[in-house]
């Protein structure tokens, strides 16, 4: 079932470790299929070195599973991934990773304003990576927390935990977005260092909003 989704969610949790996005086990990933909204997501606990496609747990939007051919647990964050899905229908994928420099942020419970005007892809609406309060990991109090932050924007950040990004198209795509918030996390460590600690400007989201194909292009 889902086979191809299957090994498209795999793939892209094993590339996430292997570009330390997740170490030791941590983060998750899930894929909706637009035809049966049937959701494939990553088990609980297992080395993405071992992971294979039939170790993909498939379950709909009410947590019950479908297919488990590993007879493995799903990912302990599997509310949260449903909470997305049911408040936004629209997004299709979502990768969640632990990576260093924006659960900094995350740890600190500061958004990471728009500094760069190549975040104009990752669906802000407020020209901020926001910060989603705590909840404690795998409960309904996690899942709560993702609903006004997934409104607000595709990337967020999870406080005191990590990141998420989602995304209307495939796993593939939601993953270019996480790991891009990595990358503007680094930035922005290093324009606080270089600004002793100070903030420094950012885009308004007017302006992130204005930009069109230019005119001048000769197609």
């Amino acid at each position: 079932m889902l086979e191809k989704l299957k090994e498209e969610v795999c793939n892209i949790a094993k590339r996430a470790q292997h570009d330390g996005l997740c170490k030791h086990k941590s983060g998750n990933f899930s894929a909706r299929d637009k035809e049966t909204g049937y959701i494939v997501i990553t088990p609980a606990g297992m080395d993405r070195d071992l992971l294979k496609p039939d170790d993909m747990v498939v379950i709909d939007i009410d947590a019950n599973v479908i297919e488990n051919l590993s007879n493995l647990k799903p990912t302990s964050e599997t509310l949260m991934h449903l909470m997305i899905y049911k408040t936004r229908e629209d997004v299709h994928s979502i990768a969640h990773t632990h990576s260093a420099f924006a659960t900094s942020f995350a740890i600190v419970n500061k958004p990471i304003p728009a500094i760069v005007y190549e975040v104009a892809t990752l669906g802000l609406t407020k020209a901020r990576i926001p910060v989603a309060p705590y909840g404690r990991p795998g409960t309904p109090a996690l899942a709560e927390s993702v609903i006004e932050p997934c409104k607000e924007a595709d990337c967020f950040l999870l406080e005191k935990h990590g990141v998420v990004a989602i995304d209307k198209g495939n796993i593939y795509e939601a993953f270019l977005k996480v790991s891009y918030i990595e990358e503007l996390s680094e930035l922005y460590y290093r324009c606080l260092s270089l600004n002793n600690g100070k903030d420094v400007e950012a885009f308004t989201q007017e302006e992130l909003d204005s930009w069109v194909y230019p005119t001048q292009v000769k197609l």
